[in-house]
């Protein structure tokens, strides 16, 4: 992807630059899009495997960014992953055994929206899991994503780092508005009040997990939508990918109506009140 010539952000008083304008950010979002096609293109046409993780607090900006990559692509391509709670059946199983299930066979790229590495966070701090599991899963997480690696997938593995200041703003924003109070669960306001304790986890996991095969790459998300631009470019500049050739298309002529008439039939329609 050709690099674009970079201006100096805007600063405000403080060390954050100024919020993107919606204008320019869906600006830069379609130029984007229009790469992240042709990356769709290049992994169908070469068999590529794409494993991209996304991790971070809640309100950390995962769920949007992750419909800013794929709300272009088609999802036969880009496929995403939100695991619910484990069932009991699951709870028996190796911890990995369900995740394992959604890894990306050739022309596939997955998502995790939340991944394995819940054992090292939600897990941990709410006490579904013991410390002895946890310091487990920490030792063997990088040598199952060697196994990835070498098997053939290309694994990302991103973090999106919010304040203390803008979660709360969030999730408040979440208890006033009707489209996104479902987004607010108990579990979000119990984990909420153990910031420090998740500060603790995410320390130990990059501890353990940021390895040369498979490294953490964190995202400042204060401000979504220069988060989800930043998260897609870098992902786009690690993937070496080409424009795939594509034959000029034309719209065909389409056949004579051989006579045909719309029926008089009721059709039910639905009031257009807009």
């Amino acid at each position: 992807m050709a690099k674009d010539k970079k201006k100096n952000p805007v600063k405000s008083n403080s060390a954050e630059p100024l919020k993107l304008k919606n204008k320019a950010y869906l600006e830069q979002l379609r130029r984007l899009h229009v790469e992240l096609v042709k990356l769709q293109e290049w992994v169908k046409e070469k068999g590529i495997k794409i494993c991209i993780v996304f991790e971070g607090r809640d309100g950390a900006g995962k769920g949007g960014t992750i419909k800013a990559i794929t709300e272009r692509v088609s999802p036969r391509v880009f496929r995403v992953v939100a695991l619910p709670a484990p069932t009991e059946r699951e709870k028996s199983q190796m911890y990995m055994q369900r995740y394992m299930a959604h890894m990306p066979a050739a022309g596939e790229v997955v998502i995790f929206d939340r991944s394995w590495y819940n054992r090292a966070g939600v897990e941990r701090v709410m006490g579904f899991c013991t410390d002895q599991q946890v310091t487990r899963f920490l030792s063997l997480a990088p040598l199952m994503e060697r196994m990835m690696v070498d098997s053939g997938v290309m694994l990302f593995k991103y973090w999106l780092e919010v304040s203390e200041e803008e979660q709360t703003r969030r999730l408040e924003a979440r208890i006033k508005d009707g489209r996104k109070i479902w987004k607010l669960t108990p579990m979000d306001l119990k984990s909420y009040s153990r910031w420090y304790d998740y500060s603790r986890a995410r320390d130990d996991m990059f501890k353990a997990t940021d390895t040369d095969h498979a490294p953490w790459l964190v995202a400042n998300s204060n401000d979504k939508k220069r988060a989800r631009l930043n998260i897609i470019s870098d992902l786009l500049s690690r993937i070496p990918y080409k424009n795939v050739p594509r034959e000029k298309v034309v719209l065909p002529k389409r056949q004579k109506s051989g006579g045909y008439r719309e029926p008089n039939y009721p059709l039910r329609r639905i009031p257009e009140k807009f």
